[in-house]
This record gives C-alpha cells, sequence and structure tokens, in this order.
C-alpha cells in the first residue's frame, strides 16, 4: 500500500476537504470525461447526495460543484476569477471551459440537492451528467468524495481501496505492526522509509520542493489567520478569536506571573487561525482533511516556535512521518466525518501530529506507533456534529484541543520505551467498527448533537 505525502496532504481552500475539495475535484473528473466522448453535449446537471446534500450548502458545496464544472480546481484556485464565473453562470446560465462547446448549467434547476437516502458507497456522493439537445441524459458518472479531497468514481470503489499501480515502492506496509517489523529489520526511521517510498515515485528535488511548499501553505494560513478579526461567513455570526488571542499572548510574554498552562493558549491559537481561514474560504493544506487541517501546523509551529532546539530543516521528517500514520488510518478505517465521526478527523490529525512531533524529538519506532495510538485513542467515539452544517461550531475549538492532545501523546509516549498494551493497529480498527456503529445524525448531516441543540441564528 503507498499513498503519497502529497495525497495526504494537498494544497486546497476551505471550508471540507470532502465536500468542498471532493466535489471541485469530481467534477474536473467528468470534464475530462465527457472530452474524451465521441458525442457533443449541450448541457449539464448534478445531484448532491447523503453528507453532501444535508450540510452541501454550509460547506460550499453547490458552489464548489459548480466552480469544478467551470474548470477550477482546488491546488490553483483563484477567488476573484471564482466570484467573476459565479455572476457569468448564474446570467448566462452557461459553462464554457476548453476543449468543450458552451454547455447549458442553469445554477437553480440543474444542481438539486437529494435529502433522500444517500446512495451505497459512501456518506458523501454525487452524480454528474451531461444532457443533449432534449435534454436527455447522455453520460452519467457517480462520484464519491471519501473524505480529505480523496475521489472515487463508483466503479474505483467497488473494485476496492488497494488500487495503487505505481512501480512497487521500497518498504511497503498496511499496518502499523508492518511497519514496525520493516523499520526494525531495515534499521531506519519511519520517516526514512517514507522518504524512500516517496523517491520510487518521484525525483529528489521535486519531492524536497513539494515538502516544502506543504510547510509554506501551512505556515501563511496560520499567519493570515492571526492577522484577520471580524465576523465569519455562514449566518451563526461566530467571531475570528485567533488575532485577538495572540495579540493578549504577545503582550504577557515575558511577565512572571504568566501560568505554564498558556502555553496550550498558544496552540490552540495557531490550530483556531488556520481553522478560521479554513471557515472563511481561505486557502488550507488538508491535514488530513480542511475540518482538521489546523492540528498539524499548530504542533509544528509550536514546536519550531516553542522547544528548545527545534530545527525547521527538520519538518520533513514530522510530514512525512506523519503521512506514514494518516495513510495507515485511510487504508484500514476512515479519515472522513462522515463515514466515521469526527474522531476520524481531528482525531487521525491528532495522531499524525502526534508521530511527527514524537519524530522529531527524538523518539524511535515503537515510541512514534505508542504517540499516534495515544492521540487517537482519546478521540475515539467523536461525533461529527457542525452547527447550521458549517465547519465553525464545534469544529475551530475542536482543533485546538486535538494539538493539545497530539502534544501530550507525543510527550507521554518520550516518557516510555514503546511497549504499550493498545496497538495502533486495535486503535484504528477500533474506531472503525466505531464509525460503523455511529448514529447517522452523528456523522456530518448536522441532524443530531450540538447542530440541532444549538440555535442556528
Amino acid at each position: 500500500m503507498f499513498l503519497s505525502v502529497f495525497e495526504m496532504f494537498k494544497v486546497g481552500i476551505g471550508p471540507s476537504s470532502s465536500h468542498t475539495m471532493g466535489p471541485m475535484v469530481a467534477a474536473a473528473r467528468f470534464l475530462d470525461l465527457l472530452r474524451s466522448q465521441p458525442f457533443t453535449a449541450h448541457g449539464l446537471r448534478a445531484t448532491l447526495h447523503g453528507s453532501l446534500a444535508f450540510t452541501g450548502v454550509g460547506h460550499a458545496t453547490d458552489r464548489a460543484t459548480i466552480l469544478g464544472l467551470a474548470g477550477l480546481k482546488p491546488d490553483t484556485y483563484d477567488h476573484a476569477q471564482a466570484e467573476a464565473l459565479m455572476v457569468s453562470i448564474r446570467d448566462t446560465k452557461t459553462i464554457e471551459v476548453d476543449g468543450l462547446p458552451p454547455l447549458h448549467f442553469d445554477p437553480l434547476a440543474d444542481l438539486v440537492f437529494d435529502f433522500g437516502p444517500a446512495l451505497p458507497g459512501h456518506a458523501n456522493g454525487m452524480k454528474l451528467m451531461a444532457t443533449d439537445k432534449q435534454g436527455d441524459v447522455i453520460l452519467r458518472e457517480t462520484y464519491y468524495s471519501i473524505g480529505g479531497g480523496f475521489v472515487m468514481t463508483e466503479a474505483e470503489l467497488a473494485a476496492g481501496k488497494d488500487t495503487d499501480d505505481g512501480v512497487p515502492v521500497p518498504y511497503p506496509f498496511k499496518s502499523a505492526d508492518e511497519m514496525l517489523a520493516m523499520a526494525k529489520r531495515a534499521g531506519k526511521s519511519i520517516a526514512e522509509m517514507k522518504r524512500a517510498n516517496e523517491l520510487s515515485r518521484r525525483p529528489r528535488a521535486e519531492l524536497d520542493q513539494g515538502i516544502k511548499r506543504i510547510w509554506q501553505v501551512m505556515t501563511d494560513c496560520i499567519d493570515r489567520g492571526l492577522e484577520h478579526d471580524g465576523i465569519l461567513p455562514g449566518g451563526l455570526n461566530v467571531r475570528r478569536r485567533a488575532r485577538g488571542i495572540h495579540q493578549a499572548l504577545l503582550a504577557e510574554r515575558g511577565l512572571n506571573q504568566t501560568a505554564p498552562h498558556i502555553i496550550n493558549d498558544w496552540m490552540s491559537t495557531y490550530a483556531m487561525a488556520v481553522n478560521e481561514e479554513n471557515a472563511a474560504g481561505g486557502q488550507v493544506v488538508t491535514a488530513p482533511t480542511n475540518g482538521a487541517a489546523g492540528v498539524m501546523p499548530a504542533v509544528i509551529r509550536y514546536w519550531l516556535d516553542h522547544v528548545p532546539g527545534a530545527n525547521p530543516a527538520r519538518v520533513d521528517e514530522f510530514l512525512l512521518t506523519a503521512a506514514a500514520i494518516g495513510g495507515l488510518v485511510k487504508y484500514n478505517a476512515s479519515i472522513s466525518g462522515a463515514e466515521a465521526g469526527c474522531q476520524a478527523e481531528v482525531g487521525s490529525a491528532a495522531a499524525m501530529a502526534a508521530a511527527g512531533l514524537c519524530a522529531v524529538l527524538g523518539g524511535t519506532p515503537e515510541q512514534i506507533e505508542n504517540a499516534a495510538e495515544i492521540a487517537l485513542e482519546h478521540h475515539l467515539g467523536m461525533t461529527c456534529d457542525p452547527v447550521k452544517g458549517l465547519v465553525q461550531v464545534p469544529c475551530i475549538e475542536r482543533n485546538g484541543l486535538g494539538a493539545i492532545k497530539a502534544v501530550s501523546a507525543a510527550s507521554l509516549a518520550m516518557r516510555g520505551d514503546g511497549q504499550h498494551l493498545v496497538s495502533l493497529d486495535v486503535c484504528i480498527e477500533t474506531m472503525r467498527q466505531t464509525g460503523v456503529d455511529m448514529s447517522e445524525k452523528y456523522k456530518e448531516t448536522s441532524l443530531g448533537g450540538l447542530a440541532v441543540n444549538v440555535p442556528n441564528c
């Protein structure tokens, strides 16, 4: 099993990797499919199902689908261009993209939220269609946005999740036990094995530049979040708080009465800055999802800015280690809130961040696995119940607490020798089973929990 660091960490836009980025990616894939057909299409249609329907407006799924059909992609998204396209499509009821004739599309009539049962493959399903002059469907494809910006067609999903057909990697592992055994035999760290796997698919310079960009986008997102205040969009009137808290923390620096636990506020502020940017539709990195995008950069920034001896040159080791752990969670369970609740998003992010921090603190592979397990174990059962379908409450603060748990998990693991009762593999399987058993009300449908007990206006 091979999942690239660039699949785990993807540059995109908020507020959701599965509900915003995924539909945009699916739409781009459908355009490519349409370009390959021998016939000429005259119109487009889309239907959103399951969680994409129930929380689609709050997650900007409708907007993302339209912009994807208009040719925009998450990693090169330009806000001004997107705004102009939305106005043009609304006024002309026409989409124009390279390689295809002008296509009729009326956003009010041709994009449908289907609030019936979810499609059978996944909670996040959508159908994209092309029509002829008479309005009859001549091409149809079903896509599933399975979390973290990953998209699969109905056929790809049915074929199984291990669909990697690239060249074999030197260190293939599908479980944490395999990973640890391989590290012991090879005498390598988890990051070294992950790097070797990446280098079997791309040149070193491309890998290094790509990882550098991931961290640059992450840290830039923190900085933007710490610079802006105001009210977040969506109607809940949630205030941005990261800037104000950060300014207060800066003012308190050096004061003798500052309590040790204030370091938790620094971590929370870094994470909240990212997720406030995400809620505003800004540029973020899936880590492993948008809803959990603040945990990883917050822990890295904490390490760089607050831990003596931290070296920016080792950020790649942090990210490679985290990606290895994230790949195991995704392969053996889920990173989708719509599939397994927030344990699959913030829980996975905390496990990844704990592993990465443990690695750069000098942890052994066994201690790293222990750190990831501690962080994930103490998110088990966490629901996904966003108020009004927005990635704001409880998501923004939850990333802050996820970062704190990640640091605590790494610290606890470093105090031990890596031997522990519950393995990461067992914890991941428990998370999967818990997700299966969890009521649909608590899996990103906004039909239960805080979403129905907190006033939406």
